[in-house]
């Protein structure tokens, strides 16, 4: 048949230790997950200051549904644009100390509009060799030119820009603030020297960093010592550390009105729901005055950090909520997080292609909803299942 390449290749990933498939959770997310009527202690969830859940922001929802009702009608250039909208980017401002910003359904969707609208043929584009999904995508679709720098080498990243000097019109520097699958900081400061002394604009993906970094969770810039209006273009999502969704764009007034302008993901995408931006401002308001979501969970890092060495279990060099432990093999990483399930804590097998081959991890995240002894537990049964493996 035509399209007998499709079981191939899901065979292939069957046989490589790859396959993946939703897991289907029933009640709301935090520290606890129930799963086909089995309760897990949840360690994967990027929920790091534990309002996914939690009854203010439930409860903004409803006052939000109230208010605006449940869907925007339309694009933001249409009539998707409420008050409520205007709102929450003049919040948003005034927090990250940003000039404008525009909002987007999701980090994703955002990523791709950046690349796509300010990047042609003649352009450059330069990424972290380790940077998401979303922006390599978007940089290979792109009709620019992408190279990649080896992970946070600015001597790499220097060698490059001069390789490329004076080939492209526009020049433009991708990094994470916070590295999803590693857990490890962007040098920002030395990047943002890189993209002055070479003409090029910076941008940080700070999906990870915003609301758990940072004076007031201001995000990986402003814990760098810079501003965030130090960078060219500065996004982050509120599917992490604000526990809603959706994503935002932050730069000078002329950049977002040229994305407003130009960006089909922006102008044909119908506009987050009002009952969902005023959530979002609720999340932003706890996130920027309740701090002691923040030491509460770098308490918990350095606790699992602790144990972990304790039990000579590895780590990655990451001071975030993000934890990795790097296995090598998709198949021992694979049942290393089914044996986990078993004893009833709920662990992610990152697996290439998300990470680069032979190098599968167990990912363990830690929010604010966990105590020092779910850490206990969790790090005794790792040792456990390492020990049998």
């Amino acid at each position: 048949m035509a399209f007998d390449f499709i079981e191939q290749q899901l065979q292939a990933r069957r046989n490589e230790g790859l396959y993946r498939a939703c897991q289907t959770m029933t009640g709301p997310q935090g520290r606890l997950v129930k799963v086909a009527d089995k309760t897990y202690l949840n360690f994967s969830s990027n929920d790091y200051l534990g309002l996914a859940s939690d009854p203010a922001l439930i409860k903004a929802w409803q006052s939000g549904a109230e208010l605006y009702g449940v869907g925007s009608g339309g694009s933001y250039l249409v009539t998707g644009y409420n008050q409520v909208h205007a709102d929450l980017t003049a919040q948003l401002k005034s927090w990250l100390g940003v000039e404008a910003l525009a909002l987007f359904s999701s980090g994703y969707s955002a990523n791709q509009a950046i690349i796509k609208l300010l990047l042609g043929k003649n352009d450059l584009l330069i990424q972290d060799k380790l940077n998401h999904a979303s922006l390599m995508e978007a940089g290979t679709f792109a009709d620019c030119k992408m190279v990649r720098f080896k992970h946070n080498d600015m001597a790499n990243l220097s060698q490059l820009l001069n390789k490329q000097k004076g080939s492209a019109a526009n020049k433009l520097i991708i990094s994470e603030g916070v590295f999803s699958m590693d857990g490890d900081c962007a040098p920002i400061g030395l990047l943002a020297e890189q993209a002055k002394n070479n003409d090029a604009w910076l941008m940080i993906d700070d999906a990870h960093g915003l609301g758990v970094l940072g004076k007031n969770g201001q995000g990986s810039v402003v814990d760098a010592g810079l501003k965030n209006s130090d960078m060219q273009i500065y996004m982050a999502t509120f599917g992490k550390a604000l526990g809603v969704g959706g994503a935002f764009v932050a730069g000078s007034q002329e950049f977002i009105d040229y994305l407003t302008n130009f960006s089909k993901p922006y102008i044909y995408t119908t506009g987050l729901p009002p009952a969902m931006a005023y959530t979002i401002g609720q999340a932003a308001h706890m996130a920027e005055t309740q701090s002691w979501r923040r030491d509460k969970l770098q308490h918990l890092i350095s606790s699992f950090r602790t144990l972990c060495a304790d039990n000579a279990i590895q780590l990655g060099e990451s001071n975030t909520a993000i934890q990795p432990i790097i296995i090598g093999s998709s198949q021992q990483t694979v049942a290393l997080a089914q044996q986990l399930k078993k004893l009833g804590f709920w662990t992610t097998a990152i697996r290439p292609p998300t990470v680069p081959v032979d190098s599968a991890r167990l990912r363990i995240t830690l929010t604010t909803n966990h105590e020092v002894d779910d850490i206990k537990s969790l790090v005794t049964a790792i040792r456990r299942v390492l020990d049998e493996l």
